[in-house]
């Protein structure tokens, strides 16, 4: 098996038939598979998926569904996939994108050309083609104040505000990066054999990001590469429940820099960090929850 796609869904009836229909019609690599791991959707998810094998099957890609009685948290979803891969790469792909002609192809050669890469990630495009910005910098807690004051806005294209989203990069060039968005990231299955898949105490955000940065600990390099679209339509399902995501992103903000900061240095940092995290959540919850109401 040269590739395993993996595919997290929850309500995705409308994305998974795009996605499912692009993988068909676009990747050309076999023998390939494709694990769609659904967390208990309860709209026709599962009936679209369905609908799809019979037409994958006819274009050589096996299709696997795996569905778990209850939401188990996405994290804890992609791992079961990841562990169910049997290719040599495993491309995580959110169920609202849609590849294009060679997107796939294009970035296993990079990757297979590039023994530095950990991983690889495509040029994201929004539906009406313009670019989306999708790397971003490792977090840290002066980017965390630059957005909490609005310093990013006011100055969008400076590294020194608006660092994290790294504004200063046009996303038009090839470049080794700290961490793409996870919509869609291709790497070997030996790389996440030897550093351990993701960390599952990060239940739905900022797996991606601890994942990027334990590559980068064995040495090896994040690429973003220009060459290779891939459509993406940003989070739907997650807007359709956006005051619920806002409190479990805060939650694994704050699991990340438990994490990843333990110098006195940071501890100091996260003792006052936290507890700002905590209110800025707050904040953000209260405004969403009211506008959805009015709404």
């Amino acid at each position: 098996m040269i590739l395993s796609t993996v595919i997290v869904t929850y309500n995705h009836e409308n994305d998974i038939k795009t996605c499912l229909t692009s993988l068909g019609d676009h990747l050309s690599i076999r023998p390939a598979e494709i694990i769609v791991v659904d967390n208990h959707s309860q709209d026709r998810t599962i009936a679209a998926v369905e609908d799809k094998r019979f037409r994958l099957k006819a274009k050589s890609l096996q299709l696997r569904i795996l569905r778990n009685s209850t939401n188990t948290g996405f994290t804890h979803a992609s791992n079961q996939g990841l562990r169910m891969a049997g290719g040599k790469f495993v491309l995580l792909l959110n169920p609202d994108t849609q590849i294009t002609p060679q997107s796939i192809e294009k970035m296993i050669h990079f990757l297979s050309n590039n023994p530095n890469a950990g991983a690889v990630a495509p040029q994201l495009h929004y539906p009406d083609g313009s670019i989306q910005p999708s790397c971003r910098r490792f977090p840290q807690y002066r980017y965390l104040l630059s957005e909490a004051f609005g310093l990013n806005r006011l100055f969008p294209k400076t590294k020194l505000f608006n660092g994290w989203r790294m504004g200063d990069f046009d996303h038009t060039a090839t470049r080794d990066v700290d961490q793409p968005q996870g919509a869609c990231l291709l790497l070997t299955k030996s790389i996440g054999e030897q550093i351990g898949w993701l960390d599952e105490r990060f239940v739905m955000f900022f797996s991606d990001v601890d994942f990027c940065r334990r590559i980068k600990q064995i040495g090896k390099k994040i690429y973003f590469y220009s060459k290779s679209t891939v459509v993406h339509r940003k989070g739907s399902s997650i807007y359709n429940r956006r005051t619920k995501m806002i409190r479990q992103s805060h939650q694994d903000f704050i699991r990340y820099f438990l994490k990843w900061y333990r110098s006195p240095t940071g501890w100091l940092c996260t003792f006052f960090g936290i507890p700002f995290l905590i209110i800025l959540g707050s904040v953000r919850w209260s405004y969403f929850r009211v506008k959805e109401r009015i709404v």
